[in-house]
Parts: C-alpha cells; structure tokens; sequence
C-alpha cells in the first residue's frame, strides 16, 4: 500500500517511499495525534481503501479499539511506528506492540525509540527489553549518531534526560550502546530479535535474511568491549 512505482517513483534504499495511488496515510504524533510533516510517531491511513477490512468476524468492538479508537474514525492504525523524511517519503520502523515492561512500567519500545532520535545527535535507534533482576526488564538502546559524531558519557546523559523529559525517568536506557548501523533486512526493517540475541548473550538466529550481515559481528564486539569495562 505504501509502495514505489517503478520507473516512476524515485526510491531510496530501506524506504517504503509513498503511497499507492488511491491510498492516503500520515505518521501522527503518538501524543497529540497531529500529522508529522518530519520525523517519527504512528503510521495511520487516513481514507478507506479496496479490500480493507470492514469488522472482525463476531466482534465489531474488538475491530474499533483494535483500528480506530486512538485517534478516531478516520485514522485507522495499522500497528507499525514510521517516520517521514524531509522529502515526505516514508520509512517502516517496526510494531508498536513490542513492549518492555519496566517496574510495571509497559512501554512500546517504538515510543522509546522515538524520544531518542528526538535528540539533535540522534540518527537512529533500536530499543529492547533485557532481564533484570531489580525491575524485570530494563530498556537497551542500540544507537546511530548523526554524521561523524562519537557517543560518549555526556552524550549517554543527554540521551537520558531527553528521554526522561519526553516519557519519564522510568523511561530512561540502562544501557546505550552506539551502532555504526543497525541490523536489517532487506527491506529496511530492524531485526530486534538479533539484537535482544546480542544483549543477552545467546547464539545468534539466521542473519542470512540481513541487508548488512557483517553488522551483526560488529555490535557483538561493542557489547563486548561495553561488558569487559563494566567488569
């Protein structure tokens, strides 16, 4: 539905583009529910379209909450956080049911994710739920910075307190670690089952399914190295 033409539209690797003609979406802001002209919050559609689902078979309800109840009768959420670049092009980021529980805290890790890159250092970022044994789940964030900028303690607190401000200190990462580049697929979607993989310290799945393999043997050697100074 949100596709490039081709031999039309202009593509850019790892993006979604814009939508199909006849189709109408928006990224809106997860708080107000305004429409982000740049950058991250909730890919809606904004129109009906043919074929899409009219209720859930028994359960009108269950199909209103599920689609609509967010932002109201004519945003119907499809369940995936996005962001649009400056040329209104669109990037799929990932569901926006992956939660962490912190403290009794749930938070989706896609609204994390999102007051991160609200950082002005901030290119990109990936957040997981790690064990913890004092608050059940703690949050790791795998982090892009902008350009040729290198991450260090003043930016880990700057990060944090950003995050604090948008969320609340629970929000906060326990741990940041800093990512050339982030494991995808081909498609430009971010694989966090690998990274959850790397945190923990357990055997990496299949990654022949990645745009980039080779990323994955260079974040196992920074949460190495992260582990070896905390020790």
């Amino acid at each position: 539905m949100i596709t490039p033409l081709p031999g039309i539209t202009a593509t850019k690797p790892g993006s979604a583009t814009s939508p199909f003609p006849g189709v109408f979406a928006e990224v809106l802001d997860e708080s107000s529910g305004e429409p982000i002209s740049e950058g991250q919050g909730l890919l809606v559609l904004t129109r009906p379209w043919p074929s899409m689902l009219r209720t859930l078979y028994r359960d009108d309800e269950r199909f209103v909450e599920t689609y609509f109840k967010r932002f109201g009768a004519h945003s119907y959420l499809v369940g995936d956080a996005a962001r649009r670049d400056r040329d209104g092009y669109f990037w799929v980021i990932g569901r926006i049911d992956d939660v962490v529980n912190v403290s009794g805290h749930r938070l989706s890790t896609a609204e994390v994710e999102s007051a991160i890159v609200a950082h002005v250092d901030v290119a990109e970022a990936a957040v997981i739920g790690q064990h913890d044994k004092d608050t059940g789940q703690a949050i790791v964030a795998f982090v892009t910075l902008q350009a040729d900028l290198n991450g260090d303690e003043v930016t880990v607190e700057s990060i944090r307190e950003t995050v604090a401000a948008r969320i609340g200190k629970f929000a906060r990462p326990k741990r940041i670690i800093w990512s050339d580049d982030l494991p995808k697929t081909r498609s430009g979607k971010i694989m966090r089952r690998l990274l959850r993989d790397i945190a923990e310290g357990r055997a990496l799945g299949d990654v022949t399914t990645l745009r980039d393999p080779d990323v994955m043997s260079q974040l196992q050697e920074r949460v190495s190295e992260m582990q070896s100074q905390e020790d």
